[in-house]
């Protein structure tokens, strides 16, 4: 296995570019602990790339991207840029193509709740707990967003906005694979999201996953319709393990998720594209947050999910398994201690509120 890896960094825009120093530092971190080295290269990407050249996703960037070993991803977007084409303003200018573009058709978004942190989730406490940990499947690459035809046009006189829905067999097999396979590795509990009743996508979809399933045999399969798996993961949100869900769905309940989780600042995700073997993929790695604007500049941003995320890159793009779980229980002990930034803080007398950066180098240090 190698020990050199080459990154792409497109820190972005509002926190995206503090959380991402953070993310720097326990790259740095891991590099002297575990012997392996990290080429870095930053680029430019949505509103900072769109100041700086006139578009949210330069060539310059595209092909850095081509060239590393796995891309890590801050934020994009903010009020400055809300004005643009739609075609061009940062998130639909620069996610939805790299996404296309490098085939990312799975997103792992693991929504945790740490049991130190269940009084920051709005749900009561005696649902979680003892804190949770859930992992939502999303397929990235397919239905409504790139779906075709897809156009606002005039009809009989009125706007008319069309989107189009198609999914593939073989689109749902593939994320379908990915999902059985993560639920054989924990606790071996899969929850199947669909709309079935309605949408013959939905009809495709539960023929599909059932095939699947046969492959999986220790593996326990459920269904559920959307609409009640939105009710479900607030009511009992320790029940569930891996859910598996088409685009719009994942988009929507795994935000749903981050939000009963405590914080999307604690919330890292995966987009997962081409094997390289082994159980090896590359990928686009991202904090589940957006670029919150409101607070950037202003050193308060939680690092931990920015943090988390290159986790996740040295598990699924590298094989570093041992130095991602040195993060991952770095970010607990941290925890722990009672490092808290402001959208996990509630004053309590055992918690020590922090910054950006103070949180950062507590994780750092803990890393061994």
């Amino acid at each position: 296995m190698s020990n050199s890896f080459k990154i792409a960094v497109l820190a972005g825009d509002g926190i995206g570019p503090e959380v991402m120093a953070g993310a720097r530092q326990v790259l740095d971190k891991i590099s002297e602990t575990q012997g392996v080295s990290f080429e870095c290269e930053e680029k430019l990407v949505g509103g900072a790339a769109i100041d700086a050249t006139g578009g949210p996703l330069p060539e310059d960037t595209i092909k850095t991207c081509e060239e590393s070993d796995a891309i890590l991803f801050g934020s994009v977007g903010g009020p400055k840029w809300e004005s643009l084409p739609p075609e061009i303003q940062p998130e639909r200018g620069a996610l939805l193509p790299l996404r296309k573009h490098f085939g990312l058709f799975a997103n792992l978004r693991p929504a945790v709740c740490f049991p130190a942190l269940t009084h920051a989730s709005p749900v009561k406490e005696d649902r979680i707990a003892g804190g949770f940990d859930v992992l939502c499947v999303r397929e990235l690459t397919g239905g409504i967003y790139f779906g075709s035809p897809k156009s606002i046009e005039e009809q009989d006189g009125e706007k008319v906005a069309i989107d189009t829905m198609v999914y593939r067999a073989s689109e749902v097999e593939r994320i379908a694979h990915v999902a059985f396979t993560a639920a054989a590795k924990r606790d071996c509990r899969l929850t199947s999201i669909d709309k079935a009743n309605v949408l013959q996508n939905g009809i495709l979809w539960r023929e599909v996953v059932e095939r699947v399933a046969a492959e999986y045999p220790d593996v326990k399969l459920d269904h559920l319709y959307v609409d009640n798996a939105a009710m479900q993961l607030i009511a009992r949100p320790r029940d569930f393990d891996v859910v598996l869900a088409p685009n719009l769905f994942g988009d929507i309940l795994s935000d749903e998720m981050a939000m009963i989780a405590g914080s999307l600042g604690m919330l890292s995700s995966a987009s997962l594209g081409k094997s390289k073997g082994d159980g090896l993929y590359f990928g686009m790695y991202e904090p589940s947050g957006g670029s919150a604007p409101d607070i950037a500049g202003q050193g308060i941003a939680n690092p931990i999910a920015q943090i988390l995320s290159v986790s996740m890159m040295l598990k699924f793009s590298f094989g570093l398994n041992d130095a991602a779980d040195a993060i991952d229980g770095a970010v607990r002990q941290v925890i722990d201690k009672g490092y808290r930034t402001g959208d996990i803080y509630t004053g309590s007398d055992d918690q020590k509120k922090v910054g950006t950066v103070e949180m950062s180098e507590a994780i750092v240090n803990l890393i061994s």
